[in-house]
């Protein structure tokens, strides 16, 4: 009787006949599907090229200028402190052995500093060349302004933005805009230094880039002259305060190295960074690459072209 009921269930139960070939996708069906819809693949990737190439075509040159640099040599002694050793070793004192400070490697931090570069565009007066052109002629030599951003004629600023920001750019947006199109790289190898500017006229990258590259050497310059003299000034005090003769006579020998800082600094215009290829006006843009782009607008038309065409194919066939 059991055996009756169970060839009966047998019987009435669904036959379910699973393969799992069904879950898998047809590469014929698909190959069909894409060669069904290639006129629209083909309209799609038109249009995408057409956009790319009107986008390319319609970009500005950008022309990048670059300096060539190799640290000056510097004076080893590392500072007051490390001149003060024979001095404090008359008094029984040891100092250790001061490493002096890498002038090069401060000088480039400071070139790349917010304070520098905030001096450096209000110094140059370059606010409106850096945040308003929007293209270079190269006929007329003349930078285009955007109309809507600055009045090259009135020079005010005329862009609408919401607060905290002003008309006028902030030297922090400034700072934020030089730092992207200002470059430092320093060779592991050699140690020589390139200072690159990439902007709308080849003229004003150039420009830029002597200045950079003589002001950050008037900054160490400076720096150095300034901390000389109050070194002076110390070790001067320092000789009214003594009777004895030895330190004197140490302290007198500092002065002169004093000195001679002061004279070795005044002397050389070159004073951190030595130019060994200076910048030059870029004749040949340094982007866009507009070729590239009309190439990814194609392959990207094509891909998306392909994907609609197979989503649609199998939302039907659902």
């Amino acid at each position: 009787m059991e055996n009756n009921s169970n060839n009966l269930n047998q019987t009435n139960a669904p036959v379910v006949n699973y393969n799992a070939a069904d879950d898998e996708i047809d590469l014929r069906e698909l190959f069909t599907a894409i060669w069904q819809g290639k006129w629209i693949i083909v309209i799609i990737t038109a249009l995408f090229a057409s956009a790319s190439v009107y986008y390319a075509v319609n970009l500005p040159n950008i022309y990048k200028s670059e300096a060539l640099l190799a640290p000056a040599e510097q004076d080893k002694a590392g500072g007051l402190a490390g001149q003060l050793g024979g001095l404090a070793s008359l008094a029984g004192v040891n100092l250790g052995a001061g490493g002096g400070v890498d002038k090069t490697q401060m000088a480039l931090e400071i070139l790349k500093s917010r304070k520098f570069i905030t001096e450096f565009i209000s110094n140059h007066h370059i606010l409106p060349d850096l945040m308003a052109v929007k293209s270079w002629n190269r006929n007329t030599n003349i930078l285009d302004y955007d109309s809507e951003v600055y009045d090259s004629e009135s020079q005010t600023w005329l862009r609408e933005v919401k607060a905290p920001l002003n008309a006028e750019p902030s030297m922090q947006e400034a700072y934020n805009n030089f730092s992207n199109i200002m470059k430092v790289n320093v060779s592991q190898e050699t140690s020589l230094v390139t200072i690159s500017i990439e902007h709308f006229s080849p003229l004003i990258a150039k420009n830029w880039v002597d200045w950079l590259v003589r002001d950050i050497n008037l900054e160490m310059k400076s720096r150095d002259i300034e901390e000389s003299k109050r070194s002076t000034v110390f070790l001067t005090e320092q000789i009214e305060q003594t009777k004895v003769a030895d330190i004197r006579a140490v302290l007198y020998g500092l002065i002169e190295e004093q000195t001679k800082t002061q004279m070795f600094a005044s002397a050389r215009d070159e004073y951190v960074f030595k130019t060994i290829d200076p910048a030059i006006v870029a004749e040949q843009k340094s982007k866009p690459k507009r070729a590239l782009i009309c190439i990814f607008g194609f392959l990207l038309g094509g891909a998306f072209g392909v994907m609609y065409v197979l989503l649609r194919y199998f939302h039907k066939k659902d």
